[in-house]
């Protein structure tokens, strides 16, 4: 299992916002700026973090983004599934077809796998990403 490299770059942009603002206000060109990404890439992302509840954008002269909630209380898995939807690590889980699905003997355990990496990416708070220490 991979992350996207969308979900893997809102990790990198919701750090980096988290070290920036404490509290304040930073620009997506500043985001953009510190993490290397590029600037459409980040405005896309602000567009999906902030829809998602997790980043708060505001207009005007002394506007910016701002995390949404402190960054104790965003997950790991909060950000994954702003940009990439429901952890689910098969498609059979949300509805869609499979061509085994009459025969199927495992289907009926993939929520409890779904649930247990939702839980460990859960388990990862902001704060912690943010921290240029190794999480232990």
């Amino acid at each position: 299992m991979r992350l996207s490299n969308l979900a893997d770059y809102a990790v990198v942009a919701m750090a980096a916002a988290a070290r920036r603002c404490g509290g304040g206000r930073v620009s997506a060109g500043e985001l953009a700026a510190e993490t290397g990404l590029p600037a459409p890439t980040v405005a896309k992302l602000v567009s999906k973090l902030t829809a998602a509840g997790l980043l708060r954008s505001m207009r005007g002269a002394h506007g910016g983004l701002q995390l949404a909630r402190p960054a104790a209380a965003i997950t790991l898995a909060d950000i994954v599934e702003a940009v990439e939807g429901p952890i689910a690590l098969t498609a059979c889980v949300e509805g869609d077809s499979c061509a085994l699905d009459h025969d199927c003997t495992v289907r009926a355990h993939w929520p409890v796998v779904n649930e247990a990496v939702r839980g460990a990416l859960a388990g990862i708070t902001l704060t912690q990403l943010a921290s240029r220490r190794e999480i232990a």
